[in-house]
């Protein structure tokens, strides 16, 4: 029961579940080969993406050699320079990925500035390139966000609702333990157990959603950026819905103010504006072409 993951109200107990897997004594966290998958599904599905657009998918081969580098190094920090008072008394464990401590916009960022400067060398468009990652980018984080069950984090506060999950008290890290879950503690076999919010599993869920629109839209967009931009708009309107729920929030130093859900915020506010812009300068931009091919016409008919 010590390892034991159940979501009561659905009826699934499932007895024993590990965070890594043993290979010659050598551990191997759950968490990063979930990660090695999306990365791996990403890039597929990219590549996919760029065939059927008539773009060379040699080129997201090469992309992602720097990219997945960049993500992590570039998620890395950004976790590590909000949860700093974790990590200055121990800098070697900067370097420990293992266990998680990976924050996504810091890798979406790491990737958006690899395809910046990759581009630029490459004399390529770097909004083409946006547009054929961001479906991969929502297979990669549908599929990593599974590495949270796993580690037993990212979770919600408490709840009662039909995908609540229980967790054993002692597998968690005390400080994402609330107050509220602490007075809904439930005994069995002499352990405490907490139930809460799987966020992961609503991200997960939102992702596959986000994906299945990115491919949609894909054949609606009218300029090249924009299914990146609709990524941007997509996963931050997820994200802050979800963040609110997490009891792990990292937060602006010294204030009670969680970092993900206002960056979400601004992520729908720009992309939403840009795409509004671009497609207003786009309409009249066809309306004007329209009128001047129409005057151009009559012209010539009055010539005649």
């Amino acid at each position: 029961m010590e390892n034991s993951i159940a979501f009561p109200n659905l009826g699934i107990l499932l007895k024993s579940v590990g965070s890594h897997i043993s290979i010659k004594g050598f551990e191997i966290a759950y968490y990063g080969i979930l990660i090695g998958i999306g990365i791996f599904a990403g890039i597929l599905i990219a590549v996919r993406e760029a065939k059927r657009s008539g773009q060379d998918p040699e080129m997201i081969y090469d992309l992602a050699i720097y990219g997945v580098i960049c993500s992590i190094v570039g998620a890395r920090i950004y976790y590590v320079a909000f949860s700093w008072e974790d990590y200055k008394g121990d800098l070697l464990s900067i370097l420990n990925i293992r266990q998680g401590g990976l924050a996504i916009y810091g890798g979406i960022l790491g990737a958006v500035l690899t395809i910046f400067v990759y581009s630029r060398i490459k004399k390529l468009s770097p909004f083409i390139l946006l547009d054929l990652v961001a479906p991969g980018l929502a297979a990669g984080q549908m599929i990593g966000r599974w590495g949270n069950f796993f580690n037993r984090e990212a979770f919600g506060e408490y709840t009662d609702n039909l995908f609540a999950m229980r967790l054993p008290l002692a597998a968690v890290r005390s400080g994402d333990v609330t107050e509220m879950m602490r007075r809904h503690l439930t005994e069995a076999d002499g352990i405490s157990f907490i139930q809460v919010h799987p966020t992961f599993f609503y991200e997960s869920c939102w992702c596959l959603l986000l994906l299945l629109c990115l491919l949609w839209y894909d054949r609606k967009k009218r300029f090249d950026g924009e299914v990146f931009l609709f990524y941007l708009m997509g996963y931050g309107a997820g994200r802050a819905w979800i963040e609110g729920l997490r009891t792990d929030q990292l937060r602006w130093p010294g204030t009670d103010i969680a970092v993900s859900q206002v960056l979400a915020i601004i992520m729908i506010l720009l992309a939403a504006g840009w795409i509004c812009i671009k497609r207003n300068r786009l309409t009249k931009g066809n309306k004007s072409a329209t009128i001047s091919k129409t005057v151009k016409g009559t012209g010539e008919e009055e010539n005649k």
